[in-house]
């Protein structure tokens, strides 16, 4: 390998962001978390879509998969803003399964109506997570992402209030 090209392997990604190095850090950090709890519930709401049964099998698998659509949408906008400030992102599926807060569920069956609690508890956590990072943005001027996970904080309130209204009811 000649020079140029290890240069170019050990160059560094900071991008210019008017955060401070200390919040670039933080914010960052608290970004790739946040987007490996992202794609852990976004996998586990796959899941569930895809071994979804019972008697409203069609309006759960529907709103799994809207939910699904949601959290999907969060990854690329997450992963740039981590670089937008500066920062790293996520490499692999190994880095997620390390960060990841958020548990997987690989049972060969769970009920329909502890599926949907369990996504319930896990959007309410994913939700506090981003308020979490919400508050770090704020110490640091991070308007940007704050901008970013104020509107999903509200899709995730959102899927919270539909799980619970649709579990409040069961015996599960």
């Amino acid at each position: 390998m000649d020079n140029s090209t290890k240069s170019h392997r050990e160059a560094p990604l900071r991008t210019p962001s008017g955060i401070s190095e200390d919040g670039v850090r933080d914010i960052s950090a608290g970004i790739t978390k946040l987007l490996a709890d992202v794609f852990a519930i976004y996998l586990k709401t796959k899941n569930f879509h895809w071994h979804m049964s019972g008697a409203n099998f069609r309006d759960y698998h529907l709103l799994l998969d809207e939910h699904g659509d949601q959290l999907f949408e969060m990854t690329d906008p997450l992963a740039e803003r981590a670089r937008k400030i500066g920062g790293g992102t996520l490499r692999s599926i190994g880095e997620i399964s390390r960060l990841q807060r958020i548990s997987d569920n690989d049972a060969d069956f769970v009920h329909p109506h502890e599926m949907l609690a369990e996504l319930r508890d896990d959007n309410g956590s994913l939700v506090a997570s981003m308020r979490e990072l919400h508050d770090l943005c704020d110490e640091y001027n991070d308007v940007g992402t704050a901008s970013l996970l104020e509107n999903w904080i509200d899709e995730g309130e959102r899927r919270v209030w539909f799980l619970f209204e649709i579990t409040r009811n069961t015996n599960r």
